[in-house]
């Protein structure tokens, strides 16, 4: 067995991976910018190091993971961010004897730069909302006057480098011409890189995980969100897994294959009111409610270990369906959000409540708290309570 370094071992995905690999008796050592992670606490981790921010730090990132992996015997390195990714792959040649479970650095940018990704969609007539590209906000009030509302500003990139420094960019949302201007202007993710402007398509989320062999689609998975935080549309706090729309499928197969993908990718559809799916992004990373895919049968790190590790793997075609995932604390934070809004109506508030609380059924498990490694979740309760009190503060 090769032993694995994971990284931003705070990430959920990262302790899904953790108590993957260990499962199947790999060793594994975990890391993040952070004293202790979630994933440091899983008695599947047998050592847990502390590593220079890469967000403000990249070079000293970098210095600091050759070196660990030098002194460690780490043969594979897991990110589980897109900035992590990103800085492995421009360093990629500094690391020796380690093998990085990911597509080149070209096939990461064409399918994570929303931009590109967009026109290769409408190239190969795979719907997306009506779309402008901007490169420069230069003169950009006369268009923002012209376009019809609400409107998404949705930057290139989800991480972004400016004044030496990254950071993470969001998707903002406008009402009127004079709110799209302000944020254009101001936020240096759209007043310093290219961005584009995309009608809003009201609908439900979708999404089509998938692992792939050099080009090769080796396992696809899908879900189901039933609760979210915010329970507006977010992180998924509760899901099932669900089949497969043939049509997201099929569109999933044409953008990965059209690069000849290699490793993890999350494919994220919006499905209108009447039906019609439309693109949205690619996420060149592990997600969230992963834990979920493994309960069901796809155990996504299991395969992309031994794919790299040069091992044949048979193509996943089924898994479980109606298995549901639990990130309790996070369900709790979405019950809060709720029971405060002043949008939703007493009737919904209490409903809210009321799911909340029905007992779960067997075929739902909850993906921080197990029993057989409690470490993570106590790590997680601290964090919560700690935030609470500062909250309160």
């Amino acid at each position: 067995m090769q032993r694995v370094l994971i990284l931003d071992a705070c990430q959920r995905s990262a302790l899904s991976v953790t108590r993957s690999l260990g499962q199947h008796h790999v060793p594994v050592i975990t890391a993040d910018s952070s004293v202790n992670a979630l994933a440091g606490c899983s008695c599947y981790s047998s050592s847990y190091f502390k590593y220079p921010d890469p967000q403000t730090r990249p070079k000293q990132f970098i210095d600091f993971l050759i070196a660990i992996t030098q002194e460690q015997d780490v043969q594979i390195i897991f990110p589980m961010t897109e900035l992590t990714t990103t800085l492995l792959l421009e360093n990629k040649s500094k690391f020796i004897n380690v093998t990085l479970p990911l597509s080149n650095l070209d096939a990461v940018n064409a399918i994570s730069d929303k931009s590109i990704l967009m026109k290769t969609a409408e190239s190969l007539h795979i719907p997306i909302p009506k779309t402008w590209y901007v490169d420069t906000p230069e003169n950009i009030k006369t268009t923002l006057d012209c376009l019809a509302y609400p409107l998404v500003l949705k930057p290139g990139m989800s991480w972004l480098k400016h004044n030496k420094r990254w950071f993470r960019s969001t998707v903002q949302f406008a009402d009127d011409p004079r709110t799209a201007y302000r944020i254009v202007t101001e936020d240096p993710a759209f007043s310093a890189h290219p961005f584009m402007l995309q009608e809003r398509v009201p609908g439900v989320g979708k999404g089509v995980f998938a692992l792939y062999n050099h080009g090769k689609a080796m396992a696809f998975f899908s879900h189901n969100r039933l609760r979210e935080k915010p329970y507006w549309g977010g992180v998924s706090v509760l899901s099932e897994s669900a089949p497969i729309d043939s049509t997201l499928l099929a569109y999933s197969r044409q953008l990965l294959d059209s690069v000849e993908w290699h490793g993890i990718a999350m494919v994220e559809f919006k499905v209108s009111e009447d039906g019609q799916p439309y693109l949205m992004e690619i996420n060149t990373r592990f997600w969230g409610s992963l834990q979920l895919a493994i309960d069901a049968g796809v155990d996504f790190p299991w395969l992309l270990y031994l794919i790299t590790t040069g091992h044949d793997i048979d193509e996943v075609n089924d898994y479980k369906k109606g298995i549901r995932l639990r990130w309790l604390l996070g369900d709790l934070d979405s019950l809060y959000i709720s029971l405060k809004s002043k949008k939703l109506s007493l009737y919904n508030k209490l409903v809210t409540l009321l799911l909340f609380l029905k007992p779960m059924n067997f075929k739902t498990r909850h993906e921080v708290n197990r029993w057989n490694d409690l470490g993570p979740f106590w790590w997680e309760i601290k964090q919560y309570i700690k935030s609470l009190i500062n909250m309160a503060a």
